[in-house]
């Protein structure tokens, strides 16, 4: 039997600096999750507007972990409203968008589910179908691809949570 040669991807650790350029989002720390499907970005007052007769959806987020002196406020087509089974097991309905993530000197289309993550870890979970067949993980660090990320101010705030 022979086998092909491995894929040269780059390695991320299990969590890493991301930016959401066109939600004016830079710089906000996600927890790499190959247990959850989708990828899920904290969001709350999630109200739903019109662009043009398409329906879009304005949100605030808190990019920087348990701190909410820092608030976005973004808008973005909504593509749809998911079922997704949260972590604790109960489905909940979710607004669905597209948008743009960069991650270790690439950039491209995502699509997220809003929710509230205020009890969890990270303000933005990026699951397999985000990552798929463009990183390697290494479980055991952290932050591989943060050279890519000026904020070092946001940085610091948010590992001091």
């Amino acid at each position: 039997m022979q086998f092909s040669q491995p894929l040269q991807l780059p390695i991320i650790g299990w969590r890493e600096w991301v930016t959401l350029p066109v939600l004016g989002i830079s710089d906000v720390k996600a927890k790499i999750d190959t247990g959850a499907r989708s990828s899920a970005l904290h969001a709350f007052e999630i109200e739903r507007i019109a662009w043009d007769d398409c329906p879009a959806v304005r949100f605030k987020v808190h990019p920087i972990q348990r701190n909410t002196a820092v608030t976005i406020v973004a808008e973005a087509e909504l593509l749809e409203e998911r079922p997704v089974r949260s972590s604790n097991g109960e489905i909940e309905v979710r607004p669905t968008i597209r948008t743009d993530v960069e991650l270790g000197g690439q950039c491209w289309a995502i699509e997220l589910t809003l929710t509230n993550r205020d009890a969890m870890g990270f303000r933005l979970l990026l699951g397999r179908q985000t990552i798929r067949d463009r990183f390697l993980i290494d479980a055991g660090r952290s932050f591989l691809q943060h050279q890519d990320c000026d904020c070092d101010a946001t940085r610091t705030l948010s590992q001091q949570s």
